[in-house]
């Protein structure tokens, strides 16, 4: 999800195709799929997989359009800065603000999963003091600005890579009966009624969440400007969502395969409950380490993307000029401020509704998620030259997006995150029409101004010296005048 900082590790240097597909791999697998695969498979039973392999394919119409619009116009603010070429400046603001909210709520989602993750030693504890912890120590990582910090999420991205090799081969070797003691019998889905239990409406209803797991694909977008070569980005991002996807789909086939249905739940990562056996004792918890390490790196790297968006906001006068000021001129204290006020957001959610909030917050995530990919289709749709195979594509990605953001409607869990981004997306609109408003005013007060000078001007440059001074004093008045 949102991963700002692996981009910054890779400092100025070129990257060869190979290089951006593995950054890419390590920088999107998250929280999404450490649990929200769970809550995929609670919604949509074993169906999920075919969900991940057409959330693959819509995922790669998005990086595909994005990688394109970055190699013909390489553009600092990416996906922002396309929509405002696109549609104008309320696209540019709408745009902004979007990826902003939903930086924050999937900040918020992989707060809950941490705190999730970490009630599997501590049960008693309250979800929210987790919550306060984990959010605490990441705002001060980026208030502080630790340099190192780069260099950790390297390591960690290899952490993630390597508990899902961990996890394969555990799963294997449990399958064939080379380590006995497992908690489930297992069992392969045949028939239609065990594969699709919930029926299509579930699949359906699950698809969001599957897509949830592919979110951090835009920002592979930005940084495929770093490549050697541009024309090499959709052969990385091909390369990368193949690869994605198998991991996807097999490590989520196996634990359907190493765990019942009814086991499954939006509170254990599928993962832990598939490596549950008596001869592997440690192992859960060790996998389950490892789970709030990644999980930790992700949601930091989110922040610091969402601070750093709400500068560049800040900046471009699409938000108060107050968090683009740095205390000391170092720290982001007034930005870290407001997210932190949406952090507290999240807190408040999971002390009051301690059982629903990660649904809440990850479907809402998932929903400004996808609004910022439909924001990416159109505009590339308006920027690039597109060929009939180009159309089609777009339309494909357009149908599987909307098609998930439908899909939310049908279930009762979901419901409520849409409702959610709705509000959101109404704030947003309502700010923007606020915004532009008030810049077409000053505007057109800047060139009521900027043509009386002129007149001014012209009227002193045929005039003698005494009667300049008193086209000044009239020009002086006229302003007034025109401004009011």
């Amino acid at each position: 999800m949102g991963q700002a900082s692996s981009s910054k590790s890779s400092g100025e240097k070129k990257l060869k195709w190979w290089q951006l597909s593995l950054l890419g791999v390590a920088g999107t697998i998250g929280t999404g799929y450490f649990l929200g695969s769970s809550l995929a498979i609670t919604i949509g039973g074993p169906a999920v997989v075919i969900a991940y392999a057409l959330a693959a394919l819509g995922t790669y119409v998005v990086f595909d359009a994005l990688a394109r619009m970055t190699s013909d116009h390489p553009e600092q603010g990416s996906f922002r800065s396309y929509a405002k070429k696109a549609f104008g400046n309320w696209a540019g603001f709408a745009s902004g603000w979007v990826y902003w909210f939903s930086e924050l709520l999937i900040m918020g989602s992989q707060l809950t999963a941490l705190s999730i993750f970490s009630r599997f030693w501590f049960p008693s504890v309250p979800l929210w003091i987790f919550a306060a912890g984990f959010g605490i120590v990441g705002l001060c990582i980026v208030f502080f600005g630790n340099k190192g910090f780069d260099r950790v999420e390297n390591v960690l991205a290899v952490i993630k890579i390597a508990a899902i090799i961990m996890f394969l081969v555990l799963a294997i070797a449990l399958l064939a009966g080379w380590i006995g003691g497992t908690k489930y019998a297992h069992k392969v889905p045949m028939d239609m009624p065990s594969i699709f239990p919930k029926g299509g409406l579930g699949l359906w209803s699950a698809f969001l969440f599957a897509f949830y797991a592919y979110g951090g694909i835009e920002v592979l977008g930005i940084m495929s400007y770093r490549l050697e070569k541009p024309e090499d980005a959709p052969k990385a991002g091909k390369v990368m969502l193949i690869s994605l996807s198998l991991v996807y789909v097999v490590s989520i086939g196996l634990a359907l395969t190493m765990v019942p249905l009814s086991a499954f739940n939006p509170k254990e990562s599928p993962f832990v409950l598939a490596l549950s056996s008596d001869h592997l004792a440690f192992v859960p918890h060790l996998f389950n380490g490892v789970l709030i390490v990644a999980g930790f790196s992700t949601m930091t790297a989110s922040l610091y993307a969402v601070t750093s968006m709400m500068i560049t906001l800040a900046q471009e006068g699409d938000a108060p000029k107050l968090f683009s000021q740095k205390w000391k001129k170092k720290y982001p204290l007034f930005a870290l401020c407001l997210i932190g006020c949406g952090l507290i957001g999240t807190i408040i959610m999971s002390l009051l509704l301690p059982g629903k909030v990660y649904e809440y917050v990850t479907t809402a995530a998932g929903l400004m998620l996808m609004y910022n990919w439909l924001f990416i289709l159109l505009s590339s749709g308006r920027l690039l030259k597109s060929c009939t195979i180009d159309v089609v594509k777009r339309w494909i990605g357009l149908v599987l997006i909307s098609a998930a953001v439908i899909g939310t409607l049908f279930h009762g869990l979901s419901r409520p995150g849409f409702f959610i981004s709705l509000m959101l997306v109404s704030l947003i609109a309502l700010s923007d029409i606020i915004v532009q408003r008030k810049r077409k005013k000053t505007s057109s007060v800047a060139f009521a101004a900027d043509a009386v000078q002129q007149e001014q001007k012209e009227q002193a440059d045929e005039s003698s010296p005494s009667e300049r001074a008193g086209f000044h004093i009239t020009g002086i008045r006229k302003q007034k005048s025109k401004m009011k």
